[in-house]
């Protein structure tokens, strides 16, 4: 078993949408990135790939590559967990923290929850999401960015093997 910490931050920015978790969010402003910014998802991705020995999310997609312009972010965790599973690894569950001001993200986070366990085709109960502010402290604080962190743990015993309890 091994264990992979994440973290990622986005500034806000007028005219894009609000993503977490696979979730659109209503909010005046979203979160502005190379990809659609989902700051949730990419600290899960950076855990993973930390845990598999695999480097980070700008590693692997770099926001260089025109080609990971706008993508989903969907897109990188479903290649992150097919990396994993082709390093002889599966994901056993991932506990994670989205801190922003607003909007408040608790009616949002059992849908997120589910997003991300059907991506990483693992029961939505292996999967925690919850929110904090930063009670006005920094960039967060301020309001004007929101930040993750995930920290997952996976295992190499099935290797190679899909996770026999798709979500």
């Amino acid at each position: 078993m091994r264990i992979g910490f994440g973290y990622d931050s986005h500034r806000f920015a007028v005219g894009r949408r609000l993503i977490l978790g696979a979730e659109e969010i209503p909010h005046e402003k979203g979160l502005l990135g190379h990809s659609d910014a989902d700051v949730l998802i990419h600290a899960i991705c950076d855990a993973i790939l930390g845990a598999v020995g695999a480097g980070d999310i700008g590693r692997q997609f770099p926001d260089t590559d025109p080609a990971y312009r706008d993508i989903s972010s969907v897109v990188l965790l479903e290649r992150v967990r097919s990396l994993a599973v082709a390093s002889g690894y599966k994901v056993c569950n991932v506990d994670s923290t989205v801190i922003m001001e607003k909007p408040k993200l608790a009616p949002y986070l059992p849908a997120m929850a589910e997003n991300i366990a059907g991506i990483l085709r693992i029961p939505a109960g292996w999967v925690s999401v919850k929110a904090k502010t930063n009670e006005g402290m920094g960039l967060v604080g301020s309001g004007d960015g929101a930040a993750a962190f995930a920290v997952a743990l996976v295992e190499g015993e099935n290797a190679g093997q899909e996770s026999a309890s798709p979500a």
